[in-house]
């Protein structure tokens, strides 16, 4: 006769998670805070073993740790998915929750953008997703409780110009995890998905995304102004470990689909998302990336503005401290947004 488990039990055999993504970024950061939290964590990559070094490093974990736990995993590769979700369950069974954090980037307008680019942005943020998911769903079914947590982002609620490639992987990772919501909750597991804002990772780098873009090219007068723009935002990005706070709390979540914005500008897209319609949505985005109104490239390209050529010296003259400064002033005394009930998960202060 099995006897029944304790609530202690169950409480320890529930904080398994699986994170992919994990040996850089948003993924290494979320691995070391769930670790610290007590989880027992399946650390996810493409590189185990130098990947796994570094997080012990960070952590302190012992090499015999049972709560940290390094599996290859290639998201392009079927063979790779097969045996990681092999290994998984045969490590700790059933995970509580399972979370989809590896991606790559990539800028490019849809004309320009190979269609090898196009067919890796889905393979590694919806197909490659998609089958670890299929792989690891019966022993959570069977378990009858847990998560599958989507990371997103910004790009994945808005479709943004000179990145369709990653917006549109983002958008359908989004649909895919909503229907997988409507499927799975009647088995008692929920989906989360958690919409990332600017975070400081190998991401947004020059050496961590592929550019398709043509700067001598009839787009040329869009790469170059969102290109100063695009670095003048990541001048304001936040740390890896705040995004963690946020992933840390979603882990929380009971409800059968939950959406969250991780940081304020996160949090103000999906707030403006909800309130204006989407011509009004998409006009604004068109005048915070300086994208010309409609028919001006025609016959060739534009002159900049005065702002846009103001915006162009602040960006590549002014040191950083100076910007912050002016954005600091800029929120503080700009208009005030309206009040939301959406959660805010970068509301402790882990500095």
């Amino acid at each position: 006769m099995v006897e029944p488990r304790t609530g202690d039990e169950r409480s320890r055999e529930e904080r398994s998670i699986v994170i992919t993504g994990a040996s850089r970024g948003l993924g290494f950061a979320s691995t070391v805070r769930l670790y610290r939290d007590g989880w027992r964590v399946v650390a996810a990559m493409r590189t185990p073993e130098s990947g796994l070094a570094n997080l012990r490093a960070e952590t302190g974990a012992a090499e015999d740790d049972p709560r940290l736990i390094g599996v290859q995993l290639d998201l392009t590769d079927p063979a790779s998915i097969a045996a990681a979700a092999k290994s998984i369950e045969e490590a700790i069974g059933a995970p509580y929750a399972l979370v989809h954090n590896a991606g790559i980037s990539a800028a490019g307008v849809v004309e320009e953008a190979s269609i090898e680019l196009w067919e890796k942005m889905f393979a590694t943020h919806v197909l490659g997703p998609v089958a670890l998911t299929k792989a690891l769903l019966p022993a959570m079914r069977e378990a009858g409780r847990g998560r599958v947590v989507l990371v997103s982002s910004a790009n994945g609620v808005r479709g943004m110009p000179a990145t369709a490639p990653y917006s549109s992987a983002k958008g359908a990772l989004e649909a895919w995890g909503e229907s997988l919501a409507g499927e799975i909750a009647p088995f008692g597991i929920g989906v989360s998905i958690l919409v990332t804002g600017t975070y400081d990772t190998d991401i947004i780098t020059d050496a961590g995304t592929t550019d398709d873009r043509d700067f001598d090219g009839p787009y040329a007068r869009l790469h170059d102004t969102m290109n100063t723009r695009g670095r003048f935002a990541m001048r304001f990005a936040r740390s890896p470990e705040r995004f963690a706070v946020g992933l840390a709390k979603a882990l929380e979540d009971r409800g059968p689909f939950r959406k969250h914005g991780v940081g304020p500008d996160a949090q103000m897209l999906l707030l403006s998302n909800r309130l204006l319609p989407s011509a009004g949505m998409h006009q604004m985005s068109r005048m915070v990336l300086g994208i010309p109104r409609q028919g001006a490239l025609r016959g060739g390209a534009v002159p900049l503005t005065v702002s846009q050529r103001a915006m162009v010296f602040a960006a590549t003259k002014l040191p950083a401290p100076v910007m912050q400064r002016i954005a600091t002033l800029m929120m503080k005394f700009g208009p005030k947004p309206a009040p939301t009930n959406a959660p805010n998960y970068e509301s402790e202060n882990h500095g």
